[in-house]
């Protein structure tokens, strides 16, 4: 691969997409090339899978669905998308990835870890972030940013939402150089400070 891939990673209302955004818009005027991305989504497959998956109406839907219904969205970004593209050098930037299914859809729905990871290598081709940006953030402040605009997901009780941020916790402390843990600052400049200063390190 001649490209690098960043993604994002954090509980609801943490800022992944303002920060995400930010960074692109950085790394564009440093005359990189570089793409963003959101999951789901990103592909006319993926993005009508996006709107099953946080269609309040949809509440019926099992964890296993669920999880599944994840994968096969990334299964298409990934070889539609991503691998093209870092072929050609680009920087992706990516809101949510892999990571995501395993802290919302492992941790926060008790699906097995192991089974997870598996079906993920499958979906993925084994592609790994060069970085992870984990913005951790407590979970009622997130929430109260969400609330007059809640999914499927982001209706879920308190304790789902606390196992997501415990699971992301874990999965940082078992990849600490890939996964990085950013603390939300109330200032978002604050916030993108931190960042830049750990793409210069590990990325550019």
């Amino acid at each position: 691969m001649k490209g690098k891939f960043i993604t994002f990673e954090g509980s609801e209302g943490s800022g992944k997409s303002t920060q995400s955004k930010l960074l692109c818009a950085y790394l564009k005027k440093k005359g990189y090339r570089v793409i963003f991305l959101r999951e789901p989504g990103g592909t006319k497959i993926s993005e009508k899978i996006r709107q099953i998956l946080l269609d309040n109406k949809n509440d019926g839907m099992s964890a296993e669905s669920e999880m599944l219904l994840y994968m096969a969205a990334r299964a298409q970004l990934v070889r539609e998308i991503i691998l093209p593209a870092l072929k050609k050098g680009k920087i992706i930037i990516c809101d949510r990835f892999l990571d995501s299914t395993l802290a919302y859809q492992g941790y926060g729905l008790g699906l097995d870890i192991e089974a997870i990871k598996y079906i993920g290598r499958l979906a993925t081709l084994g592609l790994k972030p060069d970085l992870t940006i984990f913005l951790d953030l407590a979970i009622e402040k997130g929430l109260m940013h969400r609330k007059f605009k809640e999914d499927r997901i982001e209706k879920r009780a308190l304790s789902y939402h606390s196992r997501v941020r415990k699971g992301y916790l874990s999965l940082a402390a078992q990849e600490p150089q890939r996964i990085k843990i950013v603390k939300v600052q109330r200032d978002r400049r604050e916030t993108q400070a931190n960042i830049l200063r750990l793409i210069e390190k590990h990325v550019i």
